[in-house]
This record gives structure tokens, sequence and C-alpha cells, in this order.
């Protein structure tokens, strides 16, 4: 046995210069337990799950603690690792500042190893779900840690040059990472800001928030009044494509959205809807029962089940309409017209002709809609390239912890 753990490995990516196979070695020999006590002039300290440490004073957390408790209390420094026995489902956490922690945890200290490297193992896949799963025990009252077994745990080795150039590598693509994440934060609540403020609220016909020239008020139309029900048929084609609305992405393949599953084989009963039209379920649930309404873009047709009510707009700008399903307003005037009676197992079901009567506030002058469903396009779009940017990283990321480690 301690021939197959003493084998050498060689990663499938390597920064230049390294050639030296890794090896195995048990966490114990690489890690050891730490239990400073009686610092009570440190500050004490919160855990966060993939956020490190921060003082408990800065914490958003609401935590309560008894200041007299604190000489019990365990120093961290940076670096070091952190382990509840009964908390570890996102692996073992990494204090970045220097205090103190409940006795609750146990301390890990490296002994010339680079934290950064250790950090993406502690918190992988493969360290969580196979490595640690020996020495987790217990059912009826929870999960804990054997730490003694743990301490047996064979984990990759290489030397610390090569350990600091991947931790920094690694460090800098989170840093890539949470750079977009937080434009894309950004981005969306500016969205919801402007959804608030470029739309006029409750019973009022004057927005906020206008572009210069424009003064009149907006008027109450019915979507009936600027709208047409589509109800061709689709005469069940092979190239026709069963389209499912996925309230983030819009209309897209029903068998790409559920891994390659249609709610029906046959679609000659079902709606055809042709590129630019606009599809509602009518059928949802009732934590969010006015459904999602959303226009056809990424392809020139598809077909929708029966359950969905379509329509083309006869006059005004559609990307102002789409922006104007997405807002508080619209919400709520299809919940006054929900039809409460038509409860069915959690279902909430809208009558067509009711949907029809939906009231949507909407600006005289056609080049106002046209400049405010311009404006939330480009954020759209914006929103949609962090997005993308942030789906790729991720990608990069998961990739590169497979090649780079054995």
């Amino acid at each position: 046995m301690a021939e197959q753990h003493e084998k050498t490995l060689v990663p499938q990516i390597r920064f230049a210069g390294f050639t030296d196979p890794w090896e195995q070695r048990k966490l114990g020999e690489l890690f050891e337990e730490h239990s400073e006590k009686d610092r009570d002039d440190l500050p004490a300290l919160t855990i966060i799950q993939g956020g490190g440490t921060v003082h408990r004073d800065e914490s958003n957390r609401n935590l309560q603690f008894d200041r007299s408790s604190l000489s019990n209390y365990k120093v961290v420094d940076t670096g070091d690792f952190i382990v509840h026995l009964r908390s570890f489902e996102g692996g073992l956490e990494k204090a970045t500042c220097y205090g103190l922690v409940s006795p609750a945890y146990h301390i890990f200290r490296g002994k010339n190893v680079d934290s950064d490297f250790y950090y993406l193992y502690f918190r992988s896949k493969r360290f969580i779900d196979v490595d640690l799963k020996p020495h987790v025990y217990g059912i009826r009252d929870g999960r804990s840690i054997d730490i003694e077994g743990m301490k047996t745990i064979f984990i990759p080795w290489t030397n610390l040059a090569e350990q600091r150039q991947i931790g920094a590598f690694f460090d800098h693509l989170d840093s890539l990472i949470t750079l977009h994440q937080r434009k894309y934060d950004t981005l969306c609540v500016l969205k919801k800001s402007m959804l608030d403020k470029m739309f006029p609220k409750g019973g009022s016909l004057y927005p906020e928030i206008r572009f210069a020239g424009f003064t009149d008020p907006w008027e109450q139309r019915k979507l009936g009044d600027v709208a047409r029900r589509v109800t061709r048929k689709n005469e069940n084609r092979d190239s026709d494509l069963p389209l499912t609305i996925s309230a983030q992405y819009g209309l897209v393949d029903q068998r790409t959205f559920f891994n390659n599953q249609v709610a029906s084989k046959d679609m000659s009963g079902y709606f055809l809807l042709h590129k630019g039209e606009f599809a509602y379920n009518k059928s949802t649930s009732t934590d969010s029962p006015w459904g999602a309404i959303k226009r056809l873009e990424k392809y020139d047709m598809g077909c929708v089940s029966t359950l969905y009510i379509c329509f083309e707009l006869l006059s005004g700008d559609p990307d102002f309409l789409v922006t104007y399903y997405e807002t508080d307003r619209w919400y709520k005037a299809v919940q006054l017209i929900a039809a409460e009676g038509a409860r069915n197992h959690g279902l909430l079901n809208i009558a067509p002709d009711d949907f029809f009567e939906t009231q949507i506030c909407i600006p005289k002058r056609i080049d106002e809609q046209r400049q405010i469903g311009a404006f939330f396009d480009r954020l759209d779009s914006l929103i949609t390239l962090h997005q993308r940017k942030l789906e790729l990283l991720r990608n990069i990321k998961k990739s590169m912890l497979d090649k780079m480690f054995v």
C-alpha cells in the first residue's frame, strides 16, 4: 500500500522549467494541527465559506459571543486552514487575516507549502467527495470528520516554487472572475434601478427619468389594441424547433434546455411561432403567476405548446415591449386579471381573452419607445457579455484545475 502511494505523477500542463514528477504525501506530514490560545488581545473572526475570514465587528452576520471566553479561542494566521467537524461541505477554509476563531474549529498550518495552491485542492470535488469521504462518519445526528483519519489522506505535492506559480496563476484567475462578477452584479442592479425609474410607477403616467425632449404623459392601452393573437398551427415539419420559455434566456430550444428531452414528440398541434413574435406561458406556478413573456429572437421559427399564448405586435417598438414585460407595473397588471378560480393543483391559468385585456402603459411617441427599447437592449447586451465572460472564465478554471493537478 505504501508503495502505491509513493508512485510519482505528472500533470498534463506545467509551467516552463518544471519537469520533476509530483508525489503523494500524507496531509499530516505537510500540515500540522495548531492550537495556540490565551490571546484575548486579538480580534474575533468570522469564517465565510469561500470568502476566508473577516473581523466579527465588520461582518454583516449578527453573531453573538461572550468576549470573556476569548482566552479559549484559537489563534489563526493568514494562510492557515480552518475546518469545523460538522461544517465542511465546502472544504477547508483559508484564513485571510490574523485573529481568533471558535475552539470548535481545527487549525492546520502548512510546513514549507503554498496556501493558495492547497486551497484549490482542499475545496475541490476530488478532495471533498473522494479523499475525505472515508473519514466522514455519522448519519442520524449529522456528519462529522475524523480529524486523525483526515491527516492520513494522501494529497499531491510538488516543490514550493511550482506550488507558488500554480497558486498565483489561479489567484489571478479568481481575481478576473471576481471582477467580472462585480461588473455583472453592478449592471443587474443598474438595470433594476432603471426599470424602476424609466417606467411610471403606480397610477402615474410620468416616469421619473426620461430622455431629453419628451414631456408628454404616457398612455394606458390594452394589449389587444397593439397586438394580435397568433394561433397558426404547426404542420409537423421536422425543421420546426420545439421551444420553451426560460426566464433568463428567453425562447430556447427545448431539446437543449432539457438535455435532449421534449414534452411531446408529436408537435402537429403546437403553435408555430415566427421570429419577432411573442409567447407567454399562461400556466405557471403560483410562485410566479405572471409567467414570462419572451420574443423569439434566436431562430427564424419554432413551435410551442398550446398552453402558451402567442402574439405579434401591430404597433409600437418591440424592444420597448420586451423591457416593459420585466417591470413591476406589468407584474401587478397581470396579477389583477389572473383567474383565481382557475387554480388547479397549484397552477394558475389565465384565459387568452383576459390576457389581451391587460393594461400596458406606453409612451405616445414611437421615438421615445425606441430610445427606451434601445437603451435596455444595449444594457442587456452588456449584462450578457459579462455573464458569458464569467462562464468562460469558470470553464477555463475548471479545465485548468483538471490539467494542472494530478
